[in-house]
């Protein structure tokens, strides 16, 4: 029974990171040069790598997702998941600390997405602990090509 109900949170994790991952990448994969202004606004990177970083990490997101939901490379899909929720962790705080006063830009990349505040960083450590559960998990239930041990 035990190992039903770890096999239950590690599904139960892989679906909602893989739902919030997709969700996040449709407004900005439809939005590239919206988003690529609000990583801009964050003022971490050197001009242009916002230009870069506004295509690649949407598609990374939705890759990620899928590969979370449907059980593909999820090793993989989790530790992107890791280093993500790492880096949006980073970038939210350091604006924070400085007092940038942006938006998120984590689900919309319109101006009336949601501010950033103590609550998002919150929320991203609940993902990055939903991620090292993945990771950790013990038995590879419901994957397609799962890593051999």
């Amino acid at each position: 029974m035990k190992n039903e109900l770890k096999n239950a949170l590690v599904l139960f994790c892989r679906v909602v990171l893989g739902i919030m991952f997709i969700y996040a990448s449709l407004d900005k994969i439809a939005h590239p040069e919206e988003f690529a202004k609000q990583i801009g606004f964050y003022k971490v990177l050197p001009f242009g790598v916002e230009n870069i970083l506004g295509i690649v990490l949407p598609w990374t997101e939705l890759i990620v997702g899928i590969c979370l939901i449907t059980g593909l490379l999820v090793d993989g899909a989790a530790l992107l998941s890791i280093i993500m929720m790492l880096v949006f962790i980073l970038a939210i705080s350091q604006a924070m600390l400085r007092g940038i006063d942006i938006t998120c830009g984590c689900f919309k990349v319109s101006a009336d997405s949601e501010k950033l505040g103590l609550d998002i960083i919150i929320r991203d450590i609940i993902f990055l602990v939903m991620s090292f559960i993945v990771l950790n998990r013990q038995e590879r239930k419901f994957e397609f090509l799962p890593k051999s041990d």
